[in-house]
């Protein structure tokens, strides 16, 4: 099963079109933004995902009125963060600051998401991959970043734009 990862879009409609786009080209069966969408406008460029749009609110998403209209009318599923999920037997934490990861990150972690910084990471602790794929907001082509997860292996790679 692959999923895609996304963090950080930051209103930045032109690029989470191309976003879409590259999720749906790859046939990822899940995406998770890992927060700071900010605006309801930018969520419903996610509409047109081929794939179920899982996610929590950053700390840029203050406009939650309007972005749990888009939310339900979508069909999307956000939380506050930590949220804890189980995708293709693989124990999943996703948060928003990886500051996070200090409290919630569990032995039994297959996968820890998160975003906030704008900066790669892709590591391995304690048996747990740690991933956030970067900037993905950013105005610069070629510098932006989406990723995507194999579950089986579990591997995660980079889809620069």
């Amino acid at each position: 099963m692959k999923i895609g990862v996304v963090s950080d879009t930051h209103n930045n409609l032109k690029n989470v079109s191309r976003i879409v786009e590259l999720f749906n080209e790859h046939g990822v069966e899940v995406v998770i933004h890992t927060g700071d969408i900010t605006q309801a406008k930018t969520l419903e460029q996610f509409a047109d995902l081929e794939a179920k749009l899982i996610g929590v609110f950053g700390n840029n998403d203050q406009e939650r009125q309007s972005l749990s209209q888009v939310i339900d009318r979508c069909g999307f599923e956000f939380h506050e963060p930590p949220l804890e999920l189980t995708l293709a037997e693989r124990e999943i934490l996703v948060v928003h600051d990886p500051r996070d990861l200090e409290d919630a990150l569990t032995a039994e972690c297959d996968l820890a998401l998160h975003g906030h910084t704008h900066l790669l990471e892709m590591k391995t602790q304690n048996g747990t991959l740690i991933f956030n794929p970067g900037e993905c907001a950013g105005h610069l082509e070629g510098h932006n970043a989406i990723g995507i997860v194999d579950l089986i292996p579990l591997k995660a790679s980079l889809l620069h734009f």
